[in-house]
């Protein structure tokens, strides 16, 4: 194992939570969003188990070229790109068989000539904007565009959607239901130019959570099939399994005295003698520098108590837990290192042992909800930002 910093990608957890969300679907089609190398769990590992356990009917992806990696590493399942594909993509994406968004007059006059110099029948979706105010139709433009879309050959209207900015929480739900609501009239519209439509599909995570889903006959959960619920306050009503878990290794063992600091900037004195644990992780890994530990900034309130360190005292920066202990972050996070702070006592950690950055060690937990606390952000975004350099490990 030459990298000691590793995340291993629980497939059995995905899978159980793909099952949740169909349970939630009622029946509905589910459509897995991999797109952002499957929210930093690995778009090819994933999409494969995906396709090889049936817990998908199709996958959702971002750029055309993850989907030319689907189709190359032999991934056959229908794959819908959620983004809008410039004309200089569009050969590319067509190539690879990708369900194309269309959302307006050029996009669709673009694949339609794109798609006929390939001699191809392209399947597209029309995506309709209902509130997000980011891609997508207008609902008063959808009857045209749907006649535009009658009269191009070379485009199939396999699917019309939308999407929710505010599922995710309760004061969003008069702002989802009216959204929905937009969207079933934009849907009529379009079917009475070009008849019934196979697949709509509004419903991200927060809405398969929490939300009538209408006549929608499609899903499309992205951040719960990873784990996480898409707003931490959610009171869950299934509950969804840790996917991923980030660990990396101990790499050397130092004991300073009171009022010495520890690493750049010295920013932590250590207030009497103490053990210093070195990681061998930092944010060229993606662990970010904002767990380092700070004085001036109190513990996040969505945290929970086991957050806190040994002592009681409320926690500042970030902690790591080693042999089911938990354990500070002390002094800035570096590029490729981290160090903790083991106490004064002589230590029973040595040199090799596994250090966790996410996920559970004996009854201690630290989840990616904590993580995104303490980085002010969301918990799409750490594992995101987790780097290449880190390897992943798949089981089963």
């Amino acid at each position: 194992m030459p990298t000691p910093t590793r995340f291993q990608v629980d497939l059995d957890a995905l899978h159980a939570n793909l099952a949740t969300a169909r349970e939630l679907a009622g029946g509905r089609q589910v459509l897995a969003a991999v797109k952002a190398n499957a929210y930093g769990h690995g778009l090819v590992p994933v999409a494969r188990s995906i396709q090889e356990r049936g817990s998908a009917e199709w996958l959702g992806i971002a750029v055309t070229d993850e989907g030319a990696q689907l189709r190359a590493a032999g991934v056959t399942l229908p794959i819908l790109k959620f983004t809008p594909t410039l004309p200089d993509d569009l050969p590319e994406a067509i190539d690879a068989g990708i369900t194309l968004s269309v959302g307006d007059e050029n996009a669709i006059l673009a694949a339609r000539a794109t798609a006929a110099e390939a001699g191809r029948v392209v399947d597209v979706h029309l995506t309709v904007d209902t509130g997000m105010r980011r891609v997508g139709a207008d609902p008063a433009d959808v009857e045209r565009l749907a006649r535009l879309l009658a009269e191009s050959p070379s485009l199939r209207v396999g699917g019309i959607f939308t999407h929710f900015p505010v599922s995710d929480v309760a004061a969003g739900e008069e702002f989802t239901r009216a959204q929905l609501a937009r969207f079933d009239e934009a849907v009529a519209a379009a079917e009475s130019v070009l008849g019934p439509i196979e697949l709509v599909h509004a419903a991200n995570s927060g809405a398969v959570l929490g939300h009538d889903l209408g006549r929608t006959n499609m899903v499309r959960p992205g951040i719960m099939i990873y784990g996480s619920y898409p707003d931490p306050a959610t009171v869950p009503t299934r509950p969804l399994r840790d996917v991923g878990r980030w660990t990396s290794r101990v790499t050397f063992l130092k004991r300073i005295r009171a009022g010495e600091t520890v690493g750049y900037g010295r920013t932590w004195a250590a207030p009497a003698d103490t053990w210093i644990a070195t990681v061998a992780v930092g944010y060229g890994d993606g662990y970010s520098r904002l767990n380092s530990s700070r004085a001036e900034a109190p513990a996040p309130p969505e945290v929970s108590s086991t957050a806190a360190p040994r002592d009681g005292t409320p926690r500042r920066g970030g902690r790591m837990l080693i042999d089911g202990r938990s354990y500070p972050v002390v002094g800035r996070v570096c590029m490729d290192q981290t160090m903790l702070d083991l106490g004064p006592e002589p230590p029973s950690v040595s040199v090799g042992d596994e250090v966790v950055l996410m996920g559970t060690s004996g009854t201690e937990r630290i989840g990616v909800e904590e993580l995104a606390a303490l980085m002010g952000t969301i918990t799409y975004e750490v594992t995101c930002l987790i780097t290449d350099r880190v390897p992943r490990d798949y089981a089963p």
